[in-house]
């Protein structure tokens, strides 16, 4: 079942959860604006994780910036998060006065093209608020995302445009998986803010 067009009131989960996709929330130029800002300003590195104990570096890079150096765990290695940066908090601002929520951390994700993309998992790390809102904001090269519910295994995919906002909250991360599924159609870079809150 995929959903392409939604307004942002709906929830495109039918049941278990709740995700909102806004659309694009910046127009074309602020939207390039700040993904020319974040590729060449954030403190970008090759993700890690431990699988089946050996340290394993991935093609994608990440960051995490937030109110505090707080410490992050998942896929069993540690990040410590780095002071905001001036357009970091531009955008928070946005997302909290769109969405009104509020956030105090973000996770970002560079993938360089469509075939670095993130398998079918669930953000339910201990340090995350229970339930809390997590919203992704998007830049750059357009990708397909997916849910898909933990028992029924119905699925659900959105298509994100370029400066646009999807928010998941409530039981969602219980209920449901989700993932960007790799694709060798989409050849350029795409990088993808998830705002969350860190609650200790």
């Amino acid at each position: 079942m995929d959903l392409f067009e939604t307004s942002e009131n709906e929830n495109i989960l039918p049941f278990d959860g709740e995700v909102k996709y806004y659309g694009s929330i910046l127009n074309i130029e602020k939207a390039r604006y700040y993904y020319d800002r974040l590729f060449e300003g954030i403190q970008w590195e090759c993700d890690k994780a431990i699988i089946f104990g050996k340290l394993i570096y991935t093609k994608r890079k990440v960051a995490w910036y937030g109110d505090k150096p707080f410490s992050y765990t998942y896929s069993k290695t540690t990040k410590s998060a780095l002071p905001w940066t001036k357009d970091l908090l531009e955008l928070k601002a946005l997302v909290q006065e769109k969405t009104g929520e509020s956030f105090n951390s973000c996770l970002l994700n560079l993938y360089h093209d469509g075939e670095e993309g993130m398998a079918w998992h669930s953000d339910g790390e201990k340090d995350l608020k229970k339930n809390g809102a997590i919203a992704s904001l998007s830049f750059g090269a357009e990708r397909k995302f997916s849910f898909k519910h933990k028992e029924s295994k119905q699925t659900v995919s959105v298509h994100l445009e370029k400066g646009s906002l999807l928010v998941m909250k409530g039981e969602t991360q219980t209920h449901w998986l989700h993932r960007l599924p790799p694709t060798k159609k989409v050849r350029t870079p795409r990088i993808n803010l998830t705002f969350r809150t860190i609650d200790r």
